[in-house]
């Protein structure tokens, strides 16, 4: 190499030399490898009517009714008083007939008709509406599955959810291809109306945190762990969070969460900077955004070096931090462009930081999706983006003489679609301790 950093004359060993036969390898590898959605709010057929799926549920969609509202002139009231039927009608006639779906979530509906070979460019949804109805759930999953390349799907569930229970409770076998995470929303930030509904549930506790409050939460917990066999806790966190602090969230973190965690050997993912009821007339669709302080989640992690935590921010600005902070913790790990960030500008930015900091060590993405056929159009998009900045990558590696073939693309993957995650949670048989340590374990069959 010449003394002025030219690289030109730099052969790479045996491999993938040429820029097109690149392209198309990593295309190739990333469009078809399978993958674990690791945080999605989908549920497996035996839930019953808590299973989403078709053009209603694909239309009615909260990112759509946020856009909705900026070129309808129909008011909150007025919308929220229609049927799904009508409100699907109305987001269609406003977003896709009068407008041109060009945002990432109207084009994702696109993509989804697309990959069914239906009419995207109908002014009714008739066909759309019939093409559902005929479906079988059970064989309309596989497809769905199947086309996305999606392997297994982790759903979002709430221990206190009186529904979600009653399901759990009564229900037998739950679809392997479905595991369980164990929510600590309501736990963690309203605990006075949870602790109510433990209380009408038998368990000693009150909203003071006094007596056996403690043990008793834990003995509940205990019990949920045990039935729903979850791959990790997990916590959606405003803003303003901070840690320590001396608040009850923190306290329940300390002599709870984090407690159970240890014991069951379960990660604890943190979910950080969302504004809820920024407004409250659009209801699901009426939450923000807000910078949060990353130094929380490395003083966690920094306290609690035994204990492993998965963490993402809702905060383009926080996401720099966040990759700083995991390359001082092993017991972090960075996943998805959660929410706001699932947009496929934003996803090249944090997916080629991540890997400018991170290498391979952390999980690209999540689909967070709330209605089956999200699966299709949310990991096809971000497929697309994930495969541009490997390529970026690896190009650059080629160009400083190391060699690049279609093993390594294949491995490097792996590690990103399935295996960190894997690893991080036991699913492999070998899971990564706090400290970093492989060990071990006789797992369950989920």
């Amino acid at each position: 190499m010449k003394g002025n950093g030219d690289v030109r004359n730099i052969v790479a060993r045996p491999g993938i030399t040429d820029k097109g036969d690149l392209r198309r390898n990593v295309d190739e590898v990333v469009l078809s490898s399978r993958v674990i959605d690791i945080h999605t709010h989908l549920f497996s057929n035996e839930f019953g009517r808590l299973n989403l799926y078709g053009i209603d549920n694909l239309l009615t969609y909260h990112y759509l009714v946020a856009e909705l509202f900026r070129s309808a002139s129909v008011t909150s009231d007025a919308f929220w008083r229609k049927s799904k039927t009508d409100q699907a009608d109305l987001v269609w006639q406003t977003l896709f007939v009068e407008n041109s779906p060009i945002s990432e979530a109207a084009r994702g509906v696109i993509t989804v008709l697309n990959a069914f070979g239906l009419d995207t460019s109908a002014d009714r949804l008739d066909e759309a509406r019939d093409y559902f109805r005929s479906r079988d759930i059970g064989v309309h999953l596989d497809h769905v599955l199947k086309f996305a390349c999606v392997d297994s799907i982790v759903m979002t569930n709430d221990p206190f959810d009186s529904d979600e229970m009653e399901i759990w409770n009564s229900s037998g076998a739950i679809d392997p291809r479905f595991k369980a995470s164990l929510r600590m929303d309501r736990l963690l930030n309203n605990w006075p109306q949870t602790a109510e509904k433990l209380a009408g549930m038998g368990y000693l506790v009150d909203a003071h945190m006094s007596g056996e409050t403690i043990l008793e939460i834990r003995r509940y917990l205990d019990k949920c762990v045990e039935r729903m066999r979850p791959l990790y806790m997990a916590v959606s966190l405003p803003d303003d969070f901070r840690y320590p602090a001396g608040d009850v969230r923190n306290r329940m973190i300390n002599e709870i969460v984090l407690p159970t965690a240890r014991e069951h050997r379960l990660p604890f993912a943190l979910m950080i900077g969302v504004r809820r009821g920024v407004n409250p007339a659009l209801r699901a669709a009426g939450d923000g955004v807000g910078r949060a302080d990353v130094s929380a989640v490395e003083r966690i992690c920094v306290e609690n070096p035994d204990v492993r935590f998965l963490a993402t921010f809702l905060s383009r600005e926080n996401q720099h931090e966040l990759c700083v902070s995991a390359r001082k913790f092993d017991n972090l790990i960075p996943f998805g462009c959660w929410w706001f960030l699932n947009n496929p500008s934003i996803i090249a930015e944090i997916t080629t930081e991540r890997l400018e900091l991170l290498g391979t060590t952390f999980i690209p993405q999540h689909s967070d999706a709330r209605v089956l056929e999200h699966l299709i159009y949310k990991w096809q998009h971000s497929r697309r983006v994930i495969a541009d900045c490997l390529y970026n990558s690896y190009e650059q590696l080629l160009s400083v003489g190391r060699s690049v073939d279609r093993s390594l693309i294949s491995r490097d993957v792996e590690k990103l679609f399935v295996g960190n995650f894997s690893r991080w949670v036991g699913l492999d048989g070998v899971r990564v301790s706090g400290n970093g340590d492989r060990r071990t374990e006789d797992l369950v069959e989920m």
